[in-house]
């Protein structure tokens, strides 16, 4: 077969371009820009180009695949199109290719990459074994594929971006959040929480939902579909909030803020950069379990994938392991330098919930050190739709940096820059920057710690950093 991609330098689309090229089938595609991953595809003998040039397009081609990410009237998208040629989105394909398996599908508007790549872990160290289309460069795979023939299991990151992950009909479905995002797609919340529930409710009728607790309360603190229109002579339950009635699927629910889920965490401490917790489940308490060098939000996204990997089979000792040898997502909460005196954390961080809890756990890491933090905005919508909320999160750190904003698929909307961000904020100690004055700003500011954010073309100044970082330590 002959694959042709469209758009084959985002994360998703590069696990698939992979998984077929590993088959043996051939593989090409079309980025807009060259990227550290296209170049590692290029390095697997799959052929890209950079310029939108229907000239480039390879002649026989079976199947289009891309992503809705890539603008309609790109003009090899418009040519492909009027040849006839079969065109799918990439989440169809997925779809297709988990389906007559044991999905496990991770959904959430944050916490979904870690957690699958966790889950995935997990389960490749012991027989049950699994394969594995992730959102995220796993650092123990080293890819953002993993490939397991003899294992029934599969796990997948499901995107609700343009509704992609109603195309799953996973075994095991996790929700780790439901935070307001994407609401040029939804429009508001509460679509966005039905667009959730339709995924929940598509799970095997004989297999198990993991949601995180609390997750189905919308913007304004109403449980979703929950309305107050019973007779007012009925006694009122006072546990009703606890209770997903639309939820047509058996459920666990799971939390490390709190003590009466399924699963939950209780006793977390750090030592050494590290963290240790004990964590109930149905069956009993499991003490001192350890995740090496990370993030305190990751406590609860390890509470879930332990709790589906419990479900699929594997013991308290091959879990202890597994937990404490998960070397985590590159680009998620990524140690670049980790020195006495000086700290470096990259993080994919770009919603104003996961940047909070991103610097949450920066504090309760190294309390009392100096955090410089590098912000580049992703999306003109989702700076416009939540400019406050980032610039009341990013007021917590000691110096701001705002790099201009990273557009990805949109055209810029008069008004929406990173500057109105910053004019939002009380903090003087806070700049605007280009990712060479970034270079220049950083080492001058003699931080503790330094911490990068961002879903855009960030990455490409994080080795730029280190290296700069590195030499001044010297």
């Amino acid at each position: 077969m002959n694959y042709y991609f469209l758009g084959i330098g985002g994360i998703g689309m590069s696990a698939l371009a992979r998984f077929f090229k590993q088959r043996g089938d051939n593989v090409s595609g079309y980025d807009r820009t060259p990227s550290p991953l296209t170049a590692e595809l290029e390095k697997e003998g799959i052929g890209v180009h950079y310029c939108d040039d229907p000239d480039l397009i390879p002649e026989d081609i079976d199947l289009v695949i891309y992503t809705p990410a890539v603008p309609q009237d790109l003009n090899e998208f418009v040519v492909l199109k009027e040849r006839g040629v079969k065109m799918e989105k990439r989440s169809h394909v997925l779809g297709e290719l988990t389906r007559g398996k044991k999905c496990i599908a991770v959904a959430g508007s944050h916490g979904k990459t870690t957690t699958s790549t966790l889950i995935a872990h997990l389960l490749s160290h012991t027989d049950i074994g699994c394969s594995a289309f992730l959102g995220g460069i796993s650092k123990n795979f080293d890819s953002n594929l993993h490939v397991d023939k003899k294992s029934e299991y599969v796990v997948v990151e499901a995107d609700e971006y343009d509704r992609s992950f109603l195309q799953l009909h996973p075994h095991y479905a996790v929700i780790t959040a439901t935070d307001p995002d994407h609401l040029d797609i939804y429009g508001t919340h509460e679509a966005m929480l039905e667009a959730y529930a339709q995924f929940a409710n598509q799970a095997d009728a004989d297999g198990k939902l993991f949601l995180k607790q609390g997750i189905f309360t919308t913007s304004d603190g109403e449980l979703f579909g929950h309305h107050h229109d019973h007779d007012e002579h009925e006694e009122h339950d006072e546990h009703a909030h606890e209770g997903f009635d639309f939820i047509e699927r058996p459920y666990a629910t799971y939390t490390a803020h709190g003590v009466d889920a399924d699963y939950y965490a209780i006793n977390v401490r750090a030592y050494n950069g590290n963290i240790f917790f004990d964590m109930r489940t149905p069956e009993g308490v499991m003490y001192d379990l350890e995740l090496d060098g990370t993030a305190l939000f990751n406590v609860e996204n390890a509470v879930a994938a332990s709790a589906v990997a419990l479900s699929c089979g594997i013991d308290q000792y091959q879990l202890r392991s597994g937990l404490k040898s998960f070397a985590g997502v590159r680009r998620r909460f990524d140690y670049r330098i980790k020195e006495k005196d000086l700290v470096y954390i990259d993080d994919y961080a770009h919603h104003p919930q996961e940047i909070a809890s991103t610097i949450e756990s920066v504090r309760f890491l190294y309390p009392g050190k100096r955090i410089v933090g590098i912000f580049q905005p992703h999306l003109y919508t989702r700076t416009r739709d939540f400019a406050d909320e980032f610039a009341s999160v990013l007021q917590s750190l000691d110096e701001i940096i705002m790099m201009p904003i990273y557009p990805a698929r949109e055209k810029p909307i008069l008004g929406v820059t990173s500057s109105m961000v910053l004019r939002k904020m009380d903090s003087m100690s806070k700049y605007l920057c280009t990712a060479d004055q970034v270079l220049e700003l950083v080492p001058a500011l003699c931080p503790d710690v330094v911490l990068t954010l961002g879903a855009g073309d960030i990455d490409r100044l994080v080795p730029r950093l280190e290296e700069t970082l590195r030499e001044q330590m010297l």
